[in-house]
């Protein structure tokens, strides 16, 4: 048996509940009959019966964020600073040797919307699956949401990486982590409830901003996590170069050597 690969990655869609309202990226698609006032210009004197079949070319334009689909946070994206006062790396500074690496799944599918996991969490499902973190390890986090992807409460699914887990990972040496979630932290509809009790303003994003002190990346809108076993496979997750940028798109990708 060969090398056999997986694909955790989202397609980019036209009108799928993948982010909040108005977020979502736009898709014009431009078919090889629409093409030809394109075309044909090009060269002067063609005709679009001189073309095989009359077919020009397809194409298509997108308006995006760099946040749309399964993508690659930079620790710019989480804060200005990162390991406690270094200017944060943009996408484009992101060492690629972090993101093909061997990945590590934690099952967190249990966990209600909204519950933040703790450092002890994260130790106990290494326990269940009988893993010790090693430097540059990829951690992949299956969360409830994953299998809630393009429903209309897919942006509120799923638990999320407080930042005491979120620190205990990067103390360990991981330097990519991600998720099936919308974000690495808690929905913030779920957050937004607690800081209406509590007017803690620690909890707000808590698990990015723990960038602020060890620099990281990670993946959001993983897709089939289901599919991956607990450990046994590369990731591989380079993400587009992007001039500073807070992100890059990425088509991650679980492989798994015969």
């Amino acid at each position: 048996m060969g090398r056999r690969l997986v694909d955790i990655s989202v397609p980019l869609q036209n009108d799928v509940a993948a982010d909040p309202p108005g977020a979502g990226p736009r898709i014009e698609y431009i078919d090889h009959q629409q093409s030809l006032p394109q075309v044909l210009p090009f060269f002067p004197g063609l005709k679009k019966e001189d073309l095989p079949d009359g077919q020009g070319w397809a194409v298509e334009r997108v308006q995006l964020s760099t946040h749309n689909g399964t993508h690659l946070d930079a620790p710019w994206h989480y804060h200005p600073t990162m390991n406690d006062g270094e200017r944060a790396w943009t996408i484009d500074d992101v060492p690629l040797e972090w993101c093909f690496q061997n990945g590590v799944k934690l099952d967190f599918r249990h966990f209600a919307d909204g519950y933040v996991a703790t450092a002890a969490d994260v130790d106990a499902e290494l326990a269940r699956i009988g893993h010790k973190l090693k430097p540059l390890d990829i951690v992949l986090v299956n969360t409830s949401a994953g299998a809630k992807y393009g429903r209309p409460d897919y942006v509120a699914s799923g638990c999320g990486m407080g930042a005491e887990a979120t620190l205990h990972l990067l103390k360990q040496g991981v330097r990519v982590t991600g998720t099936d979630g919308w974000s690495w932290d808690a929905p913030f509809v779920h957050t937004a409830r607690r800081f209406a009790e509590t007017h803690d303003p620690s909890i707000i994003w808590e698990g990015h901003k723990a960038g602020r002190h060890i620099g990281y990346c990670h993946i959001e809108k993983l897709h089939n996590l289901e599919a991956l076993p607990p450990t046994g496979f590369t990731v591989a997750c380079f993400p587009v170069k992007i001039e500073r940028a807070s992100a890059g798109w990425t088509r991650a990708v679980a492989i798994f050597e015969a």
